[in-house]
């Protein structure tokens, strides 16, 4: 699994090079513009189906006392350092932090912009860039949450890249300052075993005071 890492942290940016037409799967045309945003050619064609608001209270854990701010926009995360090792990227790479859990196959990474999308455009931009490099990745949830009093996207996408099969959860936000997307990763095989973990990183996005 991490000789695919490299691969996951290029295709899940919502940063798209250079400005072309694409067609997805569905047979939308989308404009993907140099400055990272997109399109619907045709946007009164698409038919969107209500995104549920989950109910539940989603706050950080009490374990979860080491905080990580962007330096891009004003979100950050809480995470337990004991358990995830950290380190920010260089000015060339896509993610502006990368996570694992020490000695785990649990990947994670917060990729921040200053640019401001609607959150469900952010997914769906999200959604087509994992095809890009996983042709058959597709969504098995999506809902909103309210995380530590932000509300979020949650989603999970399964994709396989190179004969693994993977899962990608992740809490997408977009406010004045730019958007964030916080996700984590592994093979689909061990996401049971790592359910908590992978809710308690998620569960410490929030926004700076």
């Amino acid at each position: 699994m991490k000789l695919s890492l490299a691969f996951l942290l290029c295709f899940l940016s919502v940063v798209i090079q250079a400005s072309q037409r694409a067609v997805t799967d569905e047979g939308n045309i989308v404009i993907l513009n140099d400055n990272g945003t997109w399109l619907f050619e045709n946007p009164e064609s698409i038919e969107k189906k209500e995104i549920p608001l989950n109910q539940n209270k989603f706050n950080k854990s009490s374990s979860s006392i080491f905080k990580l701010k962007s330096t891009k926009n004003n979100t950050q995360v809480w995470l337990d350092a004991k358990k995830w090792s950290f380190k920010k990227a260089n000015s060339q790479a896509e993610a502006e932090y990368s996570f694992t859990l020490k000695g785990q196959d649990l990947y994670g990474m917060l990729i921040t912009e200053r640019v401001q999308l609607g959150l469900e455009t952010l997914t769906d931009v999200a959604l087509e860039n994992a095809k890009a490099a996983a042709p058959d990745a597709k969504i098995t949830k999506k809902e909103y949450r309210i995380v530590n009093g932000n509300k979020v996207i949650y989603m999970e996408m399964q994709g396989t890249i190179q004969g693994a099969n993977f899962t990608y959860f992740g809490h997408y936000f977009s406010n004045s300052s730019g958007t964030t997307q916080l996700l984590v990763f592994t093979g689909t095989s061990l996401t049971e075993t790592y359910k908590g973990d992978i809710q308690n990183i998620l569960n410490g996005f929030s926004v700076q005071k």
